[in-house]
């Protein structure tokens, strides 16, 4: 009798919810890396990737002299043309800088290359708001950085590349949401002796 109450005792789970896209965790985690992921509460792994992806971003600025995020003023250089079609504006710009698209991804610690070419003034040399972080170098400034820092210059942008590379896999895991989840409302039933007698 005991092994048959005890066979018929039973807990059901219900299956864990389907896999779902969280577009907006996914938004979070482009704005600041991790971000999505903390909102999800999967607090330790946003944080890991908030100082990861900064420290790279960030060291590799600072290798560049701060100069080497941001997007140029092409209007006139000469004109580029991607199967048959004239590139313009931002376009042409980033023809020029094609590093800035990966650059990009980092999110918000990129936005000032993205004003300081919106608010770009041919008549000053800063901007209003930012003063001369992420402003496009002029060619002397940029022969000048390249003579002086050997390497570096180079290593820098490629760090920052990397670490807006990195951020897309950073959204996609936020928008793809955590892989195991919580049970939800499980159940739990044990049959008693009348049950069983009854049955």
């Amino acid at each position: 009798m005991d092994m048959t109450v005890q066979s018929m005792s039973q807990t059901t789970k219900q299956p864990a919810p389907p896999h779902f896209f969280d577009p907006f965790s996914a938004f979070l985690s482009y704005l600041v890396p991790g971000l999505g992921q903390i909102y999800q509460g999967r607090v330790t792994k946003g944080l890991l990737f908030f100082f990861g992806l900064y420290t790279l971003f960030f060291y590799g600025m600072w290798m560049g002299q701060w100069k080497n995020v941001w997007i140029p003023h092409v209007q006139s250089l000469p004109e580029v043309n991607v199967f048959g079609y004239k590139l313009e504006g931002i376009l042409k710009s980033l023809s020029y800088r094609p590093q800035f698209i990966a650059q990009f991804w980092i999110g918000i610690a990129a936005w000032p290359a993205i004003i300081q070419y919106i608010d770009h003034d041919p008549n000053k040399d800063r901007n209003s708001y930012f003063g001369k972080y992420q402003l496009a170098p002029s060619e002397h400034e940029l022969n000048l950085i390249q003579r002086k820092s050997s390497k570096r210059w180079d290593l820098g942008w490629v760090l920052t590349v990397i670490a807006g590379v990195l951020n897309l896999l950073v959204i996609y895991d936020a928008l793809s949401g955590p892989m195991v989840r919580d049970v939800t409302n499980p159940t739990h039933h044990s049959f008693t002796d009348s049950e069983v007698l009854s049955g």
